[in-house]
């Protein structure tokens, strides 16, 4: 082979790729857009009912309209949205073997210095034939969330007493500050 078509290759396969890697990195902006929308709302969704029925009124929040938030921002955008965790409280919240593996390599991650808040995985994988982008960020546990999702002493026994009733296999329990709740999960057939 000469040298000018050992040059030449690399470089039109590199260009050949140029437009996969556009797209990938569009549909990374665009999923960080709708997975940053939703925490924020629900954060203050959340403080309103804490200050008016204390933590456990605000499960709530958590229970039916975190999971209405995420259905309405889902038929807007066109993004699947669920939240996920390894500890879920929810039956619904399991993640399925890919979001697993994201959560475990978050909390991989976490053990060796990163900060959580940063946490994120994009990419395009194939689903059951179906191509389509998957994207999961991180949610590290802030003070308020510590009220339910914290160690025995930082939950009230009322909201102890709630927790048992609606959730009797809840796992969501024991966390610290900025530890890994779980993650807001979102997908996009391409």
């Amino acid at each position: 082979m000469n040298k000018t078509i050992r040059i030449a290759l690399p470089l039109a396969l590199a260009f050949a790729a140029a437009p996969a890697f556009a797209a990938e990195d569009k549909m990374l902006t665009e999923a960080r857009g709708v997975a940053s929308g939703i925490p924020p709302k629900l954060l203050a969704v959340l403080e309103e009912e804490i200050k008016k029925g204390g933590p456990e009124g605000a499960i709530g929040v958590c229970r039916e309209k975190a999971p209405a938030m995420a259905k309405a921002a889902s038929e807007k955008t066109g993004w699947a949205i669920r939240r996920v965790s390894l500890k879920n409280r929810n039956p619904k919240a399991v993640p399925d073997a890919w979001e697993e593996a994201v959560l475990k390599d978050f909390d991989k991650r976490t053990a060796v210095g990163e900060k959580p808040t940063g946490l994120e995985k994009g990419e395009v994988v194939t689903v059951d034939g179906v191509k389509m982008y998957r994207y999961m960020k991180a949610l590290p546990t802030q003070d308020l969330c510590l009220q339910c999702h914290g160690t025995p002493d930082r939950i009230s026994p009322a909201t102890q007493a709630k927790l048992k009733e609606l959730y009797p296999n809840d796992k969501g329990v024991g966390y610290g500050p900025a530890e890994i709740r779980g993650a807001i999960t979102i997908k996009k057939p391409l």
